[in-house]
């Protein structure tokens, strides 16, 4: 059985010195990230931080767009809050369109 079969994507599983394996990047890096704001990894009753395979994929794309665009960390957090609200959007006018939907069957009834 997969991991990807046996845990959610938002469930922590990986403790911090796998998770910076993983991703070719120190402990101290993913602490840094997380004093800035950019990741919120879970905690353990002992708090000891745990991240997810989505808090993996942050970070990937937080090292995808330092190291391929040159973007720094402070326009990493812009664009990352964009992207957050793109998706909250999107969101937003997917459930506008399924309710104009409904009222447009609704008056052709």
């Amino acid at each position: 059985m997969a991991i990807d079969e046996m845990f959610g994507h938002e469930e922590p599983i990986f403790i911090i010195s796998v998770a910076a394996r993983m991703l070719g990047v120190r402990t101290q890096t993913l602490r840094y990230y997380e004093r800035l704001g950019l990741i919120e990894p879970n905690r353990t009753q002992g708090n000891q931080r745990i991240f997810s395979r989505s808090d993996i994929e942050r970070v990937q794309r937080i090292r995808k767009l330092m190291d391929d665009l040159g973007v720094n960390l402070a326009g990493v957090e812009v664009v990352l809050k964009l992207l957050e609200r793109l998706q909250t959007v999107e969101g937003e006018n997917h459930s506008l369109k399924d309710e104009n939907q409904r009222l447009k069957q609704r008056v052709s009834s």
